[in-house]
């Protein structure tokens, strides 16, 4: 628990460091248009602040070719984009690259429909904009704001809405565009309304069958009458809109038939090709005679059979039956439903069974899942511990027929509680993750040229045991990763990354693999990009990339370096730390700090290298559980706004040098006392030792505090004196501050802590008739009194003599 305090501590303090260098980096907050259709070519403007040196565009997802790309200004960038016509529509992540660094990321749409641009005066449904069916109107909602369009429909034609708002967001909002569509009647009455569509993440979805031939309305405001010039995408149309597709995936390579379940229930069959390849979350675009899909639904491709529930099956006895490994499918179709299904198992395998609804397929599904035995006992179940889906291991006790149970966590049910449970034996796992630097921005690195840069990497095993070595697929021309080992018994570790002075500017999307030496477990790498956050810090739409952005940026005038440590650090050791700066002409104070601290290892926080000088020292200390081994040291700068590293230098911890034990003292004031310090030295050394006493109270002083000691030194003693200022009292100050001569250095070890007992001086009473002695006789003195000391020295040889009872 208190090695993941400690790695806790040390990235809020890492977190806090690298946030001085926000306001340097380049940020985009949105583009015009916000999307294009495929087929064609568009021309785009990035808005933002510090673009005036951006020079490359990266995207996440392939598709969009860049024909040009030139900065305007500061806050604009032009480009000039091209969407093939066989692209499949969606939202694709994208970033600008600029000579300070790597923007963040938005999303830029993709659809099939012709667009259209909103024209106002359109706020009132008296006066509405007349648009075609078929097309994709781009608007903005201002505060207050209606928008309505008019569409002529034939009796029976279907409609389909969808919009793209929430989606289009980025950053931090509170409250943010929450949009709201209605269709209208001719007479303003609503025929269909949509607010937060579980599959489009809080954005709207819905569909009518016209019932006479006749125009209607299509109203679009945020939710709670808000809006800031808020930007959105209104597709409307015939096109297929599924909201839920069965099964929700299949084996690589397969070719299945989905069944396809539309918002009011309707349901029809559309054949679908899956990849070679597995993949988490693969977007399917449904499209047929009626249009495309302006967006995807998410399928899981994994190497495993599908099973589609068949009903009944709402309790054991009907189950669905199935294998493992498997995925059961199906659908939550009403309130109070149930599903169950049933597979074989042996004893003593460990069954992974992992639900996907909200997390994958943006069911509306909150699922709860139980496992139950031949018998139909209950045995095992979860609720959440996957996030927002469900998760646990069972361990069968003996071989049989298992069923397992899916259901609503407040017994809902429609056509969109759709889900995909995967049953398999446990296999071994390796992720690997950047920890975000800033809260809710995922993790980028920018490289100086000729420089350094570090984070700090994450895995998360299972299954498997081992170090780690990490490497980086497809890193920038000149850029290098330094090979550092993860330890078995450790999580994360410094990730360290060089650019030559030649390497190119400019960016790529790296993938961080790790492995195990003599494991074949492959690493894989995922990081979560949180776009939109809403109130209470929750996050409202968010998507999962399988690489990093590195980016080389414009060289800086300073290099880092750490002077290697020339002794070890032992339990309960102290050192400090000496780092350098070449300024190469910097003339400004410079802060520094650890990236990280090992196990056990305390640093302070940020250090100032002042201006006028080119060194400082980072004080270590180490607890007396600080993890024993080789650690690599990494000390991190922020220079104009950017962030350089240092070389990484190894830390040893050793165990402690000696053991250190202060019995207890008393003393009276006005008096003196020797306070006496037993020593062990775990491991002999040449020449002269020095402890030092520390942590004296007030009023009590050493005329010796430093006495030298050797390897076979069994004792020394402390002569403190007692002044009429201390305060009476128990006081557990009292260390010993240990140098030991080691021959490349000095080692620095503390212990403690002793007590110190100080007592009022026991003098005589002023009354005389008081001064009577042990026998009573008046006037006789008494005899001196013991110290607390003294009496329990008599108690020990008492108990030590052989006439004692």
């Amino acid at each position: 628990m208190r090695h993941v305090l400690n790695v806790i501590l040390q990235l809020l303090l890492y977190v806090g460091f690298c946030s001085v260098s926000v306001g340097f980096q380049p940020e985009v907050t949105g583009s015009i248009p916000r999307g294009m259709q495929r087929g064609t070519t568009q021309k785009v403007t990035l808005q933002g602040v510090r673009l005036g040196d951006g020079h490359q565009l990266l995207m996440d997802r392939p598709g969009l070719t860049v024909r040009s790309l030139k900065a305007v200004d500061d806050k604009n960038v032009e480009l000039e984009l091209e969407a093939p016509a066989d692209m499949a529509p969606g939202l694709y992540p994208m970033r600008l690259v600029a000579q300070t660094g790597l923007s963040n990321v938005i999303l830029f749409a993709v659809g099939a429909m012709p667009t259209v641009d909103e024209k106002e005066p359109n706020s009132d449904p008296a006066s509405p904009q007349a648009i075609d069916y078929n097309v994709t109107v781009e608007g903005s909602i201002t505060r207050e704001d209606e928008d309505y369009y008019l569409v002529r429909l034939k009796q029976g034609q279907p409609l389909t809405v969808e919009l793209e708002g929430v989606r289009l967001k980025k950053g931090r909002s509170n409250p943010f565009f929450d949009p709201l569509v209605a269709v209208l009647s001719s007479e303003f009455s609503e025929l269909a309304s949509s607010d937060d569509a579980p599959l489009l993440q809080q954005d709207c979805l819905c569909t009518i069958e016209a019932p006479a031939d006749g125009d209607y309305l299509i109203m679009v405001r945020d939710s709670a009458y808000g809006g800031d010039n808020d930007r959105y995408r209104l597709h409307l149309g015939s096109f297929p809109r599924p909201i839920a597709v069965i099964p929700s995936g299949g084996p690589p390579g397969a070719s299945i038939d989905v069944t396809c379940v539309a918002v009011s229930g309707d349901v029809w069959i559309e054949k679908v090709q899956l990849p070679n390849e597995p993949s988490d979350a693969f977007p399917l675009i449904v499209s047929n005679s009626h249009g495309v899909a302006p967006s995807p639904n998410f399928l899981r491709v994994q190497p495993m059979s599908n099973f589609v529930e068949v009903e009944p099956n709402n309790s054991y006895q009907e189950a669905t039956d199935g294998l493992m490994p498997g995925a059961f499918c199906g659908i939550i179709g009403e309130p109070g439903d149930s599903d169950f299904f049933s597979f074989e198992a042996k004893k003593d395998q460990t069954i992974h069974l992992r639900l996907y609804a909200r997390d994958v397929l943006r069911s509306a599904l909150d699922g709860v899942v139980n496992v139950y035995n031949a018998k139909g006992a209950r045995v095992g179940g979860n609720d959440d511990s996957g996030g927002p889906d469900s998760f646990l291991e069972y361990k069968v006790p003996a071989d049989g027929t298992y069923y397992v149970g899916i259901t609503d966590h407040l017994n809902n049910g429609s056509p969109a509680h759709a889900y995909r449970m995967e049953v398999k034996l446990t296999e071994p796992e390796l992720t690997l993750t950047l920890p975000d630097r800033r809260r809710y921005e995922a993790t980028q690195i920018n490289i100086p040229q000729g420089n350094r840069a570090a984070v700090m990497i994450n895995a998360t095993r299972r299954g498997v045991a081992g170090p780690i070595d990490i490497q980086g697929l497809d890193l920038p021309v000149g850029v290098s990763l330094t090979p550092i080992q993860m330890p078995e018994s450790q999580s994360t570790v410094p990730l360290l990354l060089s650019a030559t002075p030649e390497a190119a500017i400019g960016g790529s999307l790296v993938q961080f693999v790790g492995g195990i030496p003599g494991d074949a477990t492959v690493g894989r790498f995922t990081q979560r990009h949180q776009l939109l956050i809403g109130q209470n810090n929750n996050v409202v739409y968010d998507y999962d990339a399988d690489r990093a952005a590195v980016a080389v940026i414009n060289p800086l005038p300073c290099q880092l370096h750490i002077a290697t440590p020339n002794v070890p650090i032992v339990r309960n050791g102290s050192m400090d730390l000496l780092v350098k700066i070449d300024r190469g002409g910097l003339d400004a104070d410079v802060p520094i700090q650890l990236l990280y601290n090992p196990p056990g290892i305390g640093s302070s926080g940020t250090i100032t290298i002042p201006k006028d000088q080119s060194e400082a020292v980072i004080p270590l200390t180490a607890n007396e559980s600080a993890a024993i081994g080789t650690w690599p040291l990494i000390a991190y700068a922020v220079v104009q706004g950017n962030e350089i590293a240092s070389d990484a230098v190894m830390l040893e911890i050793a165990e402690k040098f000696l053991t250190v034990a202060i019995p207890k003292t008393s003393a009276e004031l006005g008096k003196e006392a020797s306070v006496a310090v037993d020593v062990e030295v775990n491991r002999e050394f040449s020449g002269s030792g020095e402890l030092e006493i520390l942590g004296l109270p007030a009023g009590v002083t050493c005329d010796q505090p430093k006495v030298e000691f050797k390897h076979d030194t069994p004792q020394v003693v402390f002569q403190v004196r007692i002044t009429e200022t201390a305060r009476v009292g128990q006081h557990k100050t009292l260390v010993i501050r240990a140098t030991i001569p080691d021959s490349a250095g000095v080692i620095t070890q503390t212990e403690g802590t002793g007590v110190l007992q100080i007592d009022k001086r026991a003098e005589l009473a002023s009354d005389p008739l008081k001064q009577i002695d042990q026998t009573g006789t008046a006037g006789a003195p008494k005899s001196k009194p013991l110290s607390r000391l003294e009496e329990l020295r008599l108690l020990h040889q008492k108990k030590k003599s052989p006439s004692s009872p």
